[in-house]
C-alpha cells in the first residue's frame, strides 16, 4: 500500500497570527506538518522557539521556505547566498526534507550566476531537497495595468533551467497565466513539493482556498497519486481577510478537506 501524501499548512495561512498559531491550528485540524515561511514574524526566524512549537503540539516541520520574498531580503543576512544555507542549516536542526526557494532575481547577478552550482552542493553535503518553485510576472513601477516583466532570472518557469527538485505553487501558474498540469510535466519527476492554493486567473498573488479558483487544483491531486508522487503537499492560502478566528479556521479545514479528498484520503 502506497504511503499517504502528507498534507501540511504554511505558516503563512495563519498571517498575520505567529508561526506558532500554524502549529497549533495544524494540531487542531490535522494536519501532517507544518512549513515554515522564514519571514518578518521573529518566531519563523528563530530555530529553538519552532523546535519548542513542534514539540509543545507534536506537529513535524515538514519544509522551510527560504526568505526570498521582497520584504524579506534583509531576514537573516542581505547575503542571498547565505540566507539559503541557513534555511538548509535550519531544515537539519528542526527535521525537514525541504527547503523551498525561489529563482534568483534579476538584479542579483552574482548569486543568480552561482545558483545552480551552490543548489547541487547544499543538496549533496546535506541530504536536504532544495525546490525551486515557479513564480510569475509582476507590474513594472510606472507601467500600465496591462504591462508585465520578469523580475526572475533566466525565467519564471524553473525548468527553463533544470533543477533536481522542483515546488509547484498553483497560486503562481494562475497568476501567470501557465497551465499548471503542463508544468508538472515539465518537471517530471523532480516534482517533489506542491503549494496548494487556488487563483482566478489575475495577475496578482491571491492564494485563495482550493476550489474557489479556475486552477485544475483537483486533477493535480488526483494526478500525483497516479504517478506514485512522494513528496509534501503544503496549503499556502491567504486568510489574512478573514473577519474572525472561526472563519480563519473553515478556511484552513475545507482546505483540508479538499486535499485528502482529491488524494484519496
Amino acid at each position: 500500500m502506497a504511503v499517504p501524501v502528507p498534507v501540511g499548512i504554511s505558516t503563512a495561512s495563519v498571517w498575520p497570527l505567529r508561526a506558532g498559531a500554524a502549529f497549533e491550528m495544524a494540531a487542531d485540524l490535522g494536519y501532517d506538518g507544518v512549513e515554515v515561511m522564514v519571514w518578518a514574524d521573529p518566531v519563523s526566524q528563530d530555530v529553538t522557539a519552532l523546535r519548542r512549537w513542534s514539540r509543545r503540539t507534536g506537529v513535524p516541520v515538514l519544509s522551510i521556505h527560504s526568505p526570498s520574498l521582497l520584504i524579506t531580503q534583509r531576514v537573516w543576512s542581505p547575503d542571498p547566498e547565505v540566507r539559503l544555507r541557513m534555511s538548509v542549516d535550519a531544515a537539519l536542526e528542526l527535521g525537514a526534507r525541504t527547503v523551498v526557494v525561489h529563482p534568483p532575481f534579476r538584479w542579483q547577478r552574482r548569486y543568480g550566476d552561482a545558483f545552480g552550482d551552490l543548489v547541487d552542493e547544499l543538496e549533496a553535503e546535506s541530504g536536504i531537497e532544495i525546490a525551486v518553485e515557479n513564480m510569475f510576472k509582476v507590474r513594472p513601477p510606472g507601467g500600465s495595468r496591462t504591462a508585465r516583466v520578469s523580475a526572475f532570472r533566466p525565467s519564471i518557469d524553473p525548468t527553463d533551467v533544470g533543477f533536481r527538485h522542483y515546488t509547484l505553487d498553483l497560486s503562481h501558474t494562475a497568476a501567470a497565466g501557465m497551465d499548471a498540469l503542463a508544468l508538472a510535466e515539465r518537471m517530471g519527476s523532480g516534482l517533489t513539493h506542491v503549494h496548494l492554493a487556488d487563483g482566478t486567473g489575475l495577475p496578482k498573488d491571491e492564494h485563495l482556498v482550493p476550489g474557489r479558483g479556475i486552477e485544475p487544483c483537483a486533477e493535480l491531486l488526483e494526478k500525483l497519486v497516479s504517478s506514485d508522487f512522494a513528496g509534501q503537499v503544503v496549503l499556502e492560502i491567504n486568510t489574512r481577510r478573514s473577519p474572525n478566528a472561526a472563519q480563519r479556521s473553515r478556511d484552513l479545514a475545507e482546505s483540508l478537506l479538499f486535499a485528502r479528498f482529491h488524494l484519496g484520503q
